[in-house]
């Protein structure tokens, strides 16, 4: 979203149970129906039309079967938000996505979209498991961006691929593939300005893709849960490594995050 642009609004009427009626600015009521898909950080819900989800973001996520006990109050409000200003500011730059609206403080109206079984990693400084694996320190700035793709498989820990890799899994042809990168690169030229804007260092994110109706798309989301956000002058984490600190902590680095792209 950029400066003096409207943020994206709220519309009342998600309730907590998967009947209540959704009213989409489109003109038509939606129904958040079947429980389609339940991921670490959202829940996808089918409507009556078949080529549309209700995405709901939580406040805490799934490990395993149980739910960790400590809950940021307000997260999934703040992801929705957050996700869907940068999906807007994409889309206003030529990069097409799932997303379609805000229908619920939880809640956006996506695509449905056949998911390409990889997790793509664009990094622009070195940290996480890129320093970790090529000994850099963190915090060093990269020549060039570096793409990445992981295999999503939670049975397999969720493996570094190469292209051949991905090509012999037959999880994308070369043409995804230079789709892909094309993609990627040209979103990672549109958020570090905006990004630079509001003093904050992108350091890497993550962004997955899959079609709809023969279209290529963006998917999944943009969150703090999936990017590594640092302030420009202190270093400070406002995103993904926030976690390991103290609750309080975490709250206000996710508040601040918030209310840097939001405001």
């Amino acid at each position: 979203m950029e400066p003096g642009s409207p943020r994206p609004k709220t519309r009342k009427g998600a309730g907590s149970t998967p009947s209540v009626p959704l009213q989409a600015s489109r003109g038509h009521v939606l129904q958040r129906g079947r429980k389609l898909y339940e991921g670490k950080w959202k829940i996808l819900y089918e409507t009556q039309d078949a080529g549309l989800l209700i995405q709901r973001f939580k406040d805490a996520p799934m490990v395993g079967p149980i739910p960790p006990r400590a809950k940021l109050p307000r997260r999934g409000a703040m992801k929705n938000q957050i996700s869907a200003a940068l999906f807007a500011l994409l889309q206003k730059n030529g990069i097409s996505s799932h997303f379609v609206e805000v229908v619920g403080e939880r809640d956006m109206l996506v695509r449905r979209l056949e998911m390409i079984r990889l997790e793509v990693v664009l990094r622009n400084i070195a940290a996480g498991s890129l320093a970790k694996r090529l000994g850099m320190e963190v915090g060093t700035p990269l020549p060039a961006p570096v793409l990445e793709f992981f295999y999503k498989s939670d049975a397999l820990g969720d493996p570094l691929l190469n292209e051949d890799h991905v090509r012999t899994l037959g999880l994308a042809t070369s043409e995804d593939l230079k789709a892909i990168r094309e993609t990627t690169l040209r979103a990672n030229g549109i958020l570090l300005p905006f990004f630079a804007e509001r003093e904050i260092l992108l350091a890497d994110f993550k962004v997955e893709f899959g079609r709809h109706k023969g279209a290529f798309l963006l998917g999944d989301d943009l969150t703090p849960d999936g990017c590594r956000f640092w302030d420009r002058t202190t270093r400070e984490s406002l995103g993904k490594d926030r976690g390991r600190r103290s609750p309080a902590r975490e709250a206000a680095a996710y508040h601040e995050i918030f209310r840097r792209v939001c405001a």
